[in-house]
């Protein structure tokens, strides 16, 4: 079944105390295009996430984020316990000469100046990668089942306008010859009025109405719009990524279409080709975002 290029996906990953969480979006995109964010410390993974990302998509432009989720921010509290001491000989010698009442608390030190900061807390960046990658999986797992959902309901959309174009191609198949035996009935009448009842060249006859419907002549037309739908068919079952292949044959379809239309010389036909272009224009948007 075909897969839609729009969708998203995130996943959560966790390894030797680093947490990564990684969403993965994608959107309509000629090519697999990929573009990955990551935190500086984890650089050097993208390269080998792109890489995992195009072994999963054919097309589309994805965009992949990726976010260290480490408890605290990032942040750790660090102490330094050298100062630590010498803030506590100073606090009692000074309360020693002053002779002042009490006792140096825990408190009093660690809100002494410099003794505890805040710090970037050390990256472990082998841990992250691996939660990263293992974050990864279920985020691509999650997009491609996104992608896969939204291509059926597009494949269900371009069957049932694969049997509106089928229907009318074939009015139009069995319009085409009595356009031929129309103009056939016409040109007697227009040559009977002129002529004044004067006898017709039956052969002079045939061969301006073989002339005409060689030009108004259609059969290979639809013949190849018969072939192109059914390929298109084909597609639609295939498990291959089918969008180019797919835009392919809208367009050729678009095209005999438009030979129809110039051939035609029935109002009728005429209507029935504007249907049909309008249909295919649809069929095309709706191509432009399978994979």
């Amino acid at each position: 079944m075909i897969r839609s290029m729009t969708g998203f996906g995130a996943g959560h990953g966790a390894a030797s105390g680093e947490e990564v969480d990684v969403e993965v979006r994608s959107v309509n995109h000629k090519y697999c295009e990929v573009k990955v964010r990551l935190p500086r410390e984890l650089a050097a993974l993208e390269h080998e996430i792109a890489k995992a990302v195009k072994e999963r998509l054919a097309r589309g432009g994805v965009e992949v984020a990726v976010r260290r989720a480490t408890a605290g921010g990032g942040l750790a509290p660090r102490v330094d316990v050298a100062l630590a001491e010498s803030y506590a000989r100073a606090f009692g010698e000074i309360q020693a000469r002053l002779g002042l009442p009490g006792a140096i608390t825990l408190a009093d030190v660690l809100s002494a100046d410099g003794v505890v900061r805040l710090e970037e807390r050390t990256v472990d960046v082998a841990a992250a990668g691996t939660a990263a990658r293992a974050a990864l999986v279920p985020a691509l797992d999650a997009l491609v089942e996104m992608r896969a959902r939204e291509g059926a309901a597009l494949a269900r959309d371009l069957g049932a306008r694969l049997d509106a174009v089928e229907a009318m191609v074939a009015r139009v198949a069995e319009l085409s010859p009595r356009v031929v035996d129309q103009y056939r009935t016409r040109l007697q009448e227009r040559i009977a009025e002129l002529t004044q009842g004067m006898a017709l060249d039956p052969g002079r006859l045939a061969q301006e109405v073989a002339l005409f419907a060689d030009r108004t002549d259609v059969a290979e037309e639809i013949t190849r719009l018969h072939s192109h739908l059914a390929q298109v068919r084909a597609l639609l079952a295939s498990a291959e990524p089918a969008g180019r292949k797919l835009d392919f044959l809208v367009q050729e379809m678009h095209r005999e279409v438009n030979t129809i239309g110039s051939k035609s010389q029935s109002a009728e036909v005429a209507g029935i080709v504007v249907a049909l272009k309008a249909e295919i224009e649809r069929m095309r948007e709706q191509v432009q975002n399978v994979e």
